[in-house]
């Protein structure tokens, strides 16, 4: 069987890259660090999930199995204000770690991501009166 092409050009090493340095700056950002610091103890283990995760989503690798909505949906203090910063943080990332043409093309694919998990997760968030609970 044919091998679907990648997404865009980026290797496998690339996506560690940018997995490695948007983790770093994760844990430094007053928002999203103390989010991320009650779910992962073990951070490269979570790092190597996530380069499994966007292989699998840009090079079509199935190198991930896991289901991200549940995840997030279920984690208990993901809120969908949250994702704008996630994916700030992240495009700076992307800038900083890769070529343009490079950046841009993930920076696509992770709002279309987020979108879908901002969605997910205010699905989930709903008052008594069915309005989405947004923050």
């Amino acid at each position: 069987m044919p091998r679907i092409p990648p997404r865009f050009d980026i290797t496998r090493a690339e996506i560690a890259q940018v997995v490695a340095a948007f983790y770093e700056a994760v844990r430094a950002h007053p928002g999203l660090g103390p989010v991320f610091a009650v779910h992962v103890k073990d951070w490269d283990r979570h790092e190597a999930k996530i380069v499994d995760f966007w292989a699998n989503a840009i090079l079509h690798e199935r190198s991930y199995d896991r289901n991200p909505l549940a995840v997030h949906r279920d984690a208990g203090n993901v809120r969908p204000g949250m994702f704008d910063a996630w994916l700030g943080l992240f495009d700076s990332v992307l800038r900083r770690e890769l070529r343009p043409d490079q950046a841009a093309a993930w920076s696509a694919l992770a709002h279309r991501i987020g979108r879908s998990l901002r969605a997910g997760v205010v699905e989930k968030q709903t008052g008594a009166d069915g309005v989405p609970i947004l923050r």
